[in-house]
């Protein structure tokens, strides 16, 4: 076949699910993948990347339990945590998603797309034809910063960063942001001596406790922490050796720099200049996934740069999918706020973890960003230490959780947990965020005990219980 009702370009976990939610209303769905079928997420980012990080996860909580820590004699055996990181990439095999697809009668075209005009692509010389749609979901590309030296230097990219074989010997990390954060814990781990440099610290966007509990941590971990500082230059010789000049006039010379500041919409080389738009550009949607300025072309996922994040952008995938049938099958589309075909949280009530150690689990808005938005605010925090649960969790617990409140409706418009294991406290706040639960009812949402979640108590007696 070259007509399908719906082309989704690009067969990462977004585009996966763009392509299952129309095709299950009743459209006939191919994909186009110039890589591995699963993209970004199940190769080289979400899954390897915590994989990485949980065995290192383990034997920390494990040494912070009288009784348990005293079994804990050896290290992180890296050879079989990086064995294990494999294994949840499949060795970097794509048969198994392949055969999802093939299950799922969603064709597969391999190879690189270019859109030729409207409702239509080539691949490898052959032309195909969307009668409905065309969804781009090619996700992000890793961008290197602007220093000289380092693109000679063979600097690795968050790909080589969660892909790598062996761990080397010692590591520097440009970016203090949730990718640099992340690895630079995950190496660390792993033995390797890692040093980290970001210009504006830590998590930047977060709360700022976020970024001083996690910079705090990685300094017991053993990671040298450096903030306010930026490279100015970076060689590597011809040992191997790579020397990072760093704007206070210091040197690091380590095995290997990773760099982790940033990312660049991956549409520079997809033909978007053929239907008027501009190739790199991030591309521009409403709530429904659709480009602005057409009637057939979607985006969805990182390369429209509302959220990303992959748990974003499959519910992005899960929005527009149904708002392509609808629209192709005459049926009416709800585009309303928290409508069944928009993407209304991507707005304000975006959850994010950061698996660190402590984790960072955040949803919403943090006091900064809601002030400037102009909501009428008022945070309380609680030391997350000092919750029963806590410190059945762990001895010596540190945390601490913090709640947002918009004062003029009564409603949860942040939360934000620092410690260990609390991103599996997160989805409760974001129930409340999105469900706009008034304060008031949520002192009737009682959390069992002895749990972290008593937080959420402790907190709503912080604000103060209306009378």
């Amino acid at each position: 076949m070259t007509d399908y009702d719906l082309i989704v370009i690009g067969a990462g976990a977004v585009g996966e699910n763009v392509a299952d939610y129309a095709h299950k209303r009743g459209l006939s769905v191919a994909v186009v993948e110039a890589e591995l079928v699963g993209g970004e997420c199940s190769y080289w980012a979400c899954m390897p990347s915590k994989a990485l990080l949980r065995s290192g996860h383990a034997v920390a909580a494990a040494k912070r339990v009288d009784g348990a820590a005293q079994a804990v004699t050896g290290h992180v055996d890296a050879a079989k945590v990086l064995a294990r990181r494999n294994s949840f990439t499949s060795d970097y095999q794509d048969d198994s998603q392949v055969a999802w697809l093939e299950s799922s009668d969603i064709a597969l075209i391999r190879g690189h797309a270019r859109i030729t005009g409207e409702k239509t692509i080539a691949v490898g010389g052959e032309e195909y034809t969307a009668t409905a749609a065309v969804a781009v979901v090619t996700g992000s590309l890793h961008q290197l910063p602007d220093v000289p030296g380092l693109a000679d230097a063979q600097p690795w990219g968050t790909r080589e960063g969660t892909s790598a074989q062996e761990v080397p010997e010692s590591l520097l990390v440009i970016g203090g942001g949730v990718a640099g954060s992340e690895l630079a814990t995950a190496w660390a781990s792993l033995g390797s001596k890692v040093t980290l440099v970001a210009r504006h610290g830590l998590l930047g966007g977060m709360e700022p406790f976020a970024g001083e509990l996690v910079a705090d941590a990685m300094r017991e971990l053993g990671i040298d922490v450096r903030t306010g500082v930026s490279p100015t230059r970076v060689d590597r010789d011809e040992h191997g050796l790579v020397t990072t000049t760093l704007d206070d006039g210091t040197t690091v010379v380590t095995s290997e720099v990773l760099a982790a500041t940033g990312r660049k919409a991956h549409t520079a080389d997809l033909g978007l200049e053929t239907v008027g738009l501009t190739a790199g550009d991030w591309l521009e949607v409403d709530d429904t996934m659709l480009v602005q300025g057409t009637d057939w072309l979607y985006a969805v996922g990182d390369v429209n740069h509302r959220a990303l994040l992959t748990h974003q952008g499959k519910y992005q995938a899960r929005a527009a999918g149904e708002a392509i049938a609808a629209r192709a099958q005459g049926r009416p589309v709800h585009a309303e706020p928290w409508g069944a075909h928009v993407a209304t949280a991507d707005h304000a009530a975006v959850p994010q973890v950061t698996f660190t150690d402590p984790e960072v689990a955040s949803i919403g808005l943090t006091e900064d960003a809601a002030r400037k938005q102009g909501v009428n605010v008022r945070a309380v925090e609680y030391d997350l230490g000092a919750v029963a649960g806590s410190a059945l969790q762990a001895d010596g617990y540190t945390g601490r959780a913090k709640m947002v409140v918009d004062e003029d409706r009564g409603v949860v418009v942040g939360v934000t947990f620092v410690g260990q294991d609390v991103a599996e406290m997160l989805h409760a706040a974001t129930v409340a965020v999105v469900g706009e639960v008034p304060i008031d009812r949520l002192w009737h949402a009682v959390p069992a005990y002895p749990t972290m979640n008593e937080v959420w108590l402790r907190l709503l007696e912080t604000y103060g219980r209306p009378e």
